[in-house]
């Protein structure tokens, strides 16, 4: 076993770091975040759930919490197949963890090819099982399962791709995760103690309630610590949080390690950002994320949805529900036109293989990409997002349902002087009208020089009346969006 770390020392180096870098850790220093170019330019991300809860490959993410609640179909699956928790509980997937398969640079430049620009893997999810090497808990990948600084391999393959490399962190509920394991008997049972794989599972709050079950220093401590070891030992340029840090518990030590992480990041000459979920910081003081959404209306300020190509689970099972690519792709163009990235999750399998679905997806976006990309990498938000007449939902977890879009549907996007227009869904008959650039609209009273399509020889036929910019082809055919090029003046 590998030595751990003196944890008062480290806080003390915490404490030194904020004390003489430019943030401090209160929302008045914090709001002087500036969001990096690179990130707003980049548009389209990979986010991997991989883990011990892919090795059951059932229910979703969360079965390391699900399999303890008597009744539910985790443990009735967990019945079945592995035996009761008491005799094979969560932590005798571990040896299992094998990882044979993985290979992180056919990862990078399988993700290369899809067009993303970053990369987020989960460190640790709620289970609490570190996907790096770590000296802060022995129950890592390094010193367990396959024996091997996953994560570090990602960083070395990513980079050597030029894929900006990002980590997760969805530590803070680990507090409450395991905690129904303890209500019949099973392997969860105390003493526990800091270090132990399944410390401290208390009792689960109320989700939304800002102030149940609140986490103890000790516990708090050894999130910033584990936080901030992800920090120094990778340089992340962006740090992902789910949800549950907003809670008042947290909020003393969110301001800290956020400190701590944009001080590190001047340190190394780094622009560096963090993601966030409902209001765990102010507004300003790092990226917003709404997970499995969007926002119906362009915002003012930089934003990210997270999703999945699945639509039922984030890591992978047999018979997952996915999406289309072009789903997708309608999805990537609509968030951009509206000052935000996407952040795509797969779901690799437990040896580190990746399914021919995920991959058949991923080539199909890269392939979108590589003809219309010009419309979405380095490209900032128009007058106006965009016209016609689907509605899409705001908010988090409305992604269940497919999205119809019309012929009328456009989203526009902009970069020198060159506007982007995206037809959603292409008419048949070739005739597009775009209603925003109508002789003397409010959005635009200036000059059209030019028309091209991207991906197509055709030069296409347009004018401009009193109704729209009526633009006409007659050899262009796609069931995935079309982007029309303008060239104004």
């Amino acid at each position: 076993m590998r030595t751990m770390l003196d944890k008062n020392e480290y806080l003390q180096q915490i404490d030194k770091t904020i004390a003489e870098g430019k943030y401090k850790d209160n929302w008045n220093s914090l709001s002087a975040f500036e969001v990096p170019e690179w990130y707003k330019n980049a548009k389209f991300g990979i986010f991997i759930h991989w883990g011990l809860y892919s090795i059951p490959a059932y229910d979703s993410e969360w079965y390391s919490r699900n399999m303890y609640i008597e009744g539910s179909k985790a443990y009735e699956h967990h019945l079945a197949v592995y035996g009761h928790p008491k005799a094979f509980g969560y932590k005798d997937f571990i040896p299992m963890f094998r990882a044979e398969k993985f290979d992180a640079d056919e990862w990078a430049t399988l993700f290369k090819q899809a067009g993303a620009r970053y990369v987020m893997p989960v460190a640790e999810h709620h289970d609490g099982f570190q996907m790096y090497k770590s000296s802060i808990s022995h129950y890592n990948t390094y010193e367990m399962g396959p024996k091997r600084d996953l994560l570090g391999e990602m960083k070395v393959a990513y980079e050597k791709q030029g894929l900006t490399l990002c980590v997760s962190s969805h530590r803070a509920e680990h507090w409450f995760f395991m905690s129904h394991g303890k209500k019949f008997d099973s392997d969860v049972k105390e003493p526990l103690k800091r270090g132990d794989f399944y410390w401290p599972a208390m009792p689960e709050p109320d989700h939304q309630d800002l102030y149940g079950s609140p986490p103890t220093d000790e516990y708090l401590e050894d999130w910033l610590i584990r936080c901030c070891e992800l920090v120094d030992q990778y340089q992340p340029s962006v740090f992902y949080f789910d949800w549950w840090i907003q809670t008042a518990a947290f909020k003393p030590y969110l301001k800290k390690f956020s400190a701590y992480y944009y001080n590190k990041g001047e340190e190394w000459g780094i622009p560096v950002a963090i993601n966030y979920k409902h209001d765990a910081f102010m507004l300003g003081c790092a990226v917003p994320d709404v997970e499995r959404g969007q926002f119906a209306d362009l915002k003012p300020y930089f934003w990210q949805t997270d999703t999945a190509v699945a639509k039922n689970s984030w890591c992978y099972t047999e018979n997952n529900n996915y999406k289309t690519a072009d789903e997708i792709i309608r999805d990537l163009v609509d968030i951009v036109s509206k000052n935000g990235s996407l952040l795509l999750n797969i779901g690799p399998k437990a040896d580190g293989s990746i399914p021919d679905e995920d991959r058949d997806i991923l080539l199909a976006i890269g392939q979108w990409l590589k003809v219309n990309g010009e419309a979405i990498y380095d490209t900032t938000f128009w007058r106006t997002y965009g016209e016609g007449p689907t509605e899409v939902k705001e908010g988090q977890f409305t992604d269940g349902e497919t999205k119809i879009f019309t012929s009328e549907d456009i989203r526009f996007t902009v970069k020198e002087s060159c506007l982007y227009a995206t037809v959603m869904a292409y008419p048949e008959n070739g005739i597009v009208h775009i209603r925003s650039l109508k002789e003397n609209s409010h959005h635009f009273h200036g000059l059209i020089r030019d028309i091209q399509v991207l991906g197509f020889e055709e030069q296409p036929e347009w004018s401009r009346t009193e109704e729209s910019l009526t633009i006409t082809t007659r050899n262009v055919h796609s069931g995935s969006p079309v982007v029309f090029k303008i060239e104004l003046d």
